[in-house]
């Protein structure tokens, strides 16, 4: 029996945590969420959704990346032929398109 004065307290405890690996996509969306949607991020968080959230992104991030780079090598004719030919200017080319499709995934699904 508690004395006069005691408190009870209760007895809370977050959900089992799942673990997954983030990447750079999902981290860039962590931090846009402390930043500019702390209720969101914070239920997220309490409920134990978090990491498994962030996972999802990182993961629809990098397909998106992965199916815009295909299309615009497509578009402008970066080919394994443009490589064995002229592999600066494949260089050049590649870095353009990931450079572009890098910023049309953060501007869709990372800042919104």
């Amino acid at each position: 029996m508690l004395g006069e004065g005691d408190i009870y307290y209760p007895d809370l405890q977050l959900p089992e945590r799942t673990n997954y690996n983030i990447g750079k996509f999902g981290h860039m969306r962590c931090e846009y969420l402390k930043e500019f949607k702390h209720g969101y991020y914070m239920k997220l968080l309490l409920e134990g959704k978090l990491n498994e959230y962030l996972h999802d992104i990182d993961e629809e991030c990098y397909e998106m990346m992965d199916r815009l780079v295909e299309q615009m090598k497509e578009k402008q004719g970066v080919t394994e032929k443009l490589k064995a030919e002229n592999q600066m200017l494949w260089v050049g080319k590649m870095n353009n398109i990931i450079a572009c499709a890098e910023e049309i995934v953060v501007k869709e699904l990372v800042y919104v």
